[in-house]
């Protein structure tokens, strides 16, 4: 990075401002890049945690946990600076829970019932489309709530969830 500050620095005094923009442009799309795996991760990390809610019929604390902190991270990060616009739309999910499904089966296989599933034993397993379901329904909340209101709404969502049922009770 100090480099490219260098360099930005050196096509400015220059007079080079191309060669600025174009530096501004590379450091622009690795941001972009940066923010887009990590909204990855935790869209693998929230489809582990309903495969397995899925395929073990139950929900611990841990995995509520997961799923929640997932759903709130994604929201964050998919917010661009200007609190106005999104890196992913609504509608521009389908490929990306598309691959992350494919790494979460890998990852699940590991901990679904103490790893006794291969990858491929558990996507047959799996109701796929009810996963990816649940998981666009929770992504689509983050376009629907704030921050505040996403945590009480992912609580009502636990109760839909096989072992969720009375999540909410007191």
């Amino acid at each position: 990075m100090s480099q490219e500050l260098i360099d930005l620095r050196q096509s400015i005094m220059e007079g080079r401002y191309d060669d600025a923009l174009a530096i501004v442009d590379e450091w622009e799309w690795m941001s972009k890049e940066q923010i887009l795996q990590k909204i990855e991760s935790f869209l693998v990390r929230l489809l582990v945690h309903l495969i397995k809610n899925q395929v073990e019929q139950r929900l611990t604390n841990s995995w509520a946990a997961s799923i929640r902190d997932s759903v709130l991270k994604i929201q964050r990060l998919n917010l661009k600076a200007n609190k106005t616009s999104y890196y992913i739309n609504p509608d521009g999910w389908e490929q990306d829970l598309e691959n992350a499904f494919k790494d979460a089966i890998f990852e699940a296989s590991v901990e679904v019932k103490a790893g006794v599933y291969k990858p491929s034993q558990l996507s047959e397993i799996v109701d796929k489309v009810g996963v990816m379901n649940r998981a666009k329904r929770l992504i689509d909340l983050t376009y629907n709530y704030s921050k505040e209101g996403l945590r009480d709404i992912i609580d009502d969502e636990f109760c839909q969830l096989p072992g969720g049922e009375d999540w909410n009770l007191k």
